[in-house]
């Protein structure tokens, strides 16, 4: 999100983005986040209709031009996201969503991962991904 509207997390979004081998891999729910994300800034006033529409007219752009490739969340993503929910959650707090977007870039053997989110990031790191 913070690579197609001007939040904090923006400037470094972009830097990445820069170093960032493509296509880089998100899942049907990292592409569902983002939707939802767009239209929740146009719920609470944030944005207008018109760069609701720009917005996600950008990012698909950017999919179809291969920025972005969407993988299906699988049945071993789903395996994985439960076995980090048994280790995990309980000391660390994690959330459903956050848990499955870990296990998927486990499942998908994801070079880094990204994220602004603390605990997202704390699970990350200790699942023992690349956390950037």
């Amino acid at each position: 999100m913070s690579l197609y509207i001007a939040d904090t997390n923006s400037p470094e979004a972009a830097e990445r983005m820069k170093e960032m081998p493509l296509p880089v891999l998100i899942t049907s729910l990292g592409e569902l986040e983002f939707t939802n994300a767009v239209e929740l800034r146009l719920f609470r006033g944030e944005i207008k209709a018109s760069q609701a529409r720009a917005t996600r007219a950008a990012f698909r752009a950017d999919m179809h031009g291969g920025i972005f490739c969407v993988q299906v969340l699988s049945e071993a993503i789903f395996r994985e996201a439960i076995r980090l929910a048994l280790g995990w959650t309980a000391r660390l707090g994690a959330r459903s969503l956050d848990v499955i977007h870990v296990a998927s870039a486990i499942a998908l053997q994801a070079d880094a991962f990204h994220t602004f989110d603390y605990r997202q990031r704390h699970l990350a790191i200790a699942a023992g991904l690349a956390v950037a």
